[in-house]
Parts: C-alpha cells; structure tokens; sequence
C-alpha cells in the first residue's frame, strides 16, 4: 500500500541531461535529484575498466552525434514519463578516457526504492541503446575496436 504522505503531486523533472568533455562527478548528480517526497535515490555509475571480450583495455574514446543531448533529453522524459520519479539526471562524458574515469553518471529519485532502482535501469538501459554515444577501444595488443555504431 503506498502512503499517501509519499505521493508525487508534480511532473517529474528532467534536472540534468549533458554530454560533456570534463570529468564527471557523482555528487553533483546526486544533489540534483534529491527531493524531499522521495526516500530512495538509486544511481547508475559506469566506469571504464581494464578489460573487454577477455582483451586487455588501455584506454577509450567516446564520439557523438550533434544530436546527443536533444536525445538524451527525450530519453530522459520518455523513462520519467514510465515511472513514478519526481528527477531524473543523466551525463555521459565523451573525449578520451583513462581506465577509471567515469563514462556515466545516471540517478533517479523517487518515492520508494523499489521505484527508484526500476526507474535507473530503464533510464541506464535506455540510454545505452537509444543515445547517439559511440565508444572507440584502444587494447593493449594494440587493436581497437569500435562500440554503438549504427
């Protein structure tokens, strides 16, 4: 049964939806979907790591289309409008990345966790196939290979 005291009376809100070239900060993802009607915020952190396909990673970049952040956007309100959320945020870094940085940095507040946690995959997972994001791979064999392309 939901308490009534924990209803969402507004629209949701996309608070952020970017695509940029400096290092990401979750914090700053994290204070901007914070509500005062929602007890559970659940985010989605992708790093990039050493590894892929069992082959040694170096390094990668991240190319986009010019209309990423539009899309971004639209994908933002289509997963807002899916769910019961009052924010959404989503930034994805492009340029090039060393293993560790962050590439991404999605979170969604909402009434309760349950909410919250369905809401971040359907916002993670449809990013990933909708966004015009394109990942270059550097391997250590010297090899690259090209993630995303249409």
């Amino acid at each position: 049964m939901t308490d009534p005291g924990t209803e969402l009376t507004q629209a949701p809100e996309v608070v952020l939806a970017d695509v940029r070239e400096t290092p990401l900060g979750v914090d700053e993802v994290l204070s901007l979907v914070r509500h005062p009607r929602c007890g559970g915020i659940a985010t989605f952190v992708g790093v990039v790591r050493d590894h892929d396909h069992g082959e040694a990673v170096t390094a990668l970049d991240y190319s986009a289309h010019p209309s990423v952040v539009e899309t971004l956007r639209e994908v933002c309100a289509e997963v807002a409008a899916r769910h019961t959320v009052a924010r959404l945020a989503a930034v994805h870094r492009v340029g090039h990345l060393e293993v560790g940085d962050l590439a991404v940095v999605a979170a969604v507040s909402a009434p309760h966790r349950g909410e919250a946690f369905e809401a971040c995959r359907d916002l993670i997972d449809t990013l990933k196939s909708r966004v015009p994001i394109w990942k270059h791979q550097q391997f250590m064999d010297g090899s690259d290979e090209w993630v995303g392309l249409p």
